[in-house]
Parts: structure tokens; C-alpha cells; sequence
């Protein structure tokens, strides 16, 4: 292999993430499925809407539900603080925001440093990890964000119409 072929496949191997923190965990997502990361602002409860879902923000004109991402991984709810964020992301159409502890950074590692997660992890639900990346004295767990609501939560929340445009 050339050089350039070395380096185009090195490239495209590299992932680009974003990474948070909930609870004592560091998570990732990809950044190509992350629209924006956006400090916490007033969320609107909606009476009748999924237990999963927090309320509502309303983002420039858009009307997007906002879920707590330590209630689908299992953890008990905290108050915000000044690092609590809330990342908005595109899910199967449909635009959604998650709370989350703190937004680390956004990072670039190699595929190759990741694996798949261990049959017996932690406390948090392991449906929707992807992999785990090992970087330096950091795990890493990489989520599929698309899994984190399951098709059924994702009708609830149309069917509550929750998310408008």
C-alpha cells in the first residue's frame, strides 16, 4: 500500500465524536447526528406526554421534546447546574434533545481503539451501547443514539405531538 492509501484509510477509520458526561460516565456520539449543543433553557411540561420525556423547548420556532438521558440510563434524575447541556440531535427524522451533566469535547479517535462493550457492564443499560473506545486512562462508551428511544417511545412522542416544526 502507498503512503496515500495508508493515510486515506487511517482517515476514514477515524471517528468523529462528541463526548458527555452523565453521572459518572463519559459517553459519544456521533457528531454528524448532533445539530447543536446548546446551554439548558426553560423546558415546558406537557401534560399527558411519555414519563421519558422532560417536556419541551422551544429552539428558534421549533418545538423539540427534550428527554433526560440519565432517566434512560437508568440513573436517578439531578438538578441542573451551569454545565448541564442539552444536545440536540436528529433520531430517525426526527429532531430531539438530550440533558445531559456536562459536554466534555469533541474528539477524533481511531475505530480501531473501540470494542465491542463487555457482556456485563455497569449499572446503565446496555441496549443502545455501540462500542467502548479505550483512550489513554479514559473509557469511552460510544452510544447509538438511535437506540436510546426505541421505535415505540419514538410513536409516543409523535402520537403526542411533541415535536413541531
Amino acid at each position: 500500500m502507498s503512503d496515500l492509501e495508508v493515510q486515506k484509510k487511517e482517515n476514514s477509520e477515524l471517528l468523529q465524536l462528541v463526548t458527555f458526561i452523565v453521572g459518572n460516565e463519559e459517553f459519544a456520539v456521533d457528531i454528524i447526528l448532533v445539530h447543536e449543543i446548546i446551554r439548558m433553557i426553560q423546558i415546558t411540561k406537557v401534560p399527558n406526554s411519555p414519563d421519558f420525556v422532560d417536556g419541551v423547548i422551544n429552539l428558534r420556532g421549533r418545538i423539540i421534546p427534550v428527554i433526560n438521558l440519565r432517566y434512560k440510563i437508568g440513573l436517578e434524575k439531578k438538578p441542573t447546574d451551569k454545565n448541564t447541556r442539552i444536545i440536540v440531535v436528529e433520531v430517525n427524522n426526527n429532531t430531539i434533545g438530550f440533558i445531559v451533566d456536562s459536554v466534555r469535547e469533541v474528539l477524533r479517535i481511531p475505530e480501531s481503539i473501540t470494542e465491542a462493550p463487555p457482556e456485563l457492564t455497569t449499572n446503565i443499560n446496555s441496549n443502545f451501547i455501540k462500542s467502548v473506545g479505550k483512550l489513554d486512562d479514559r473509557l469511552i462508551i460510544l452510544i447509538d443514539i438511535q437506540k436510546v428511544i426505541s421505535t415505540e417511545e419514538q410513536n409516543e412522542i409523535s402520537q403526542a405531538n411533541l415535536s413541531k416544526e
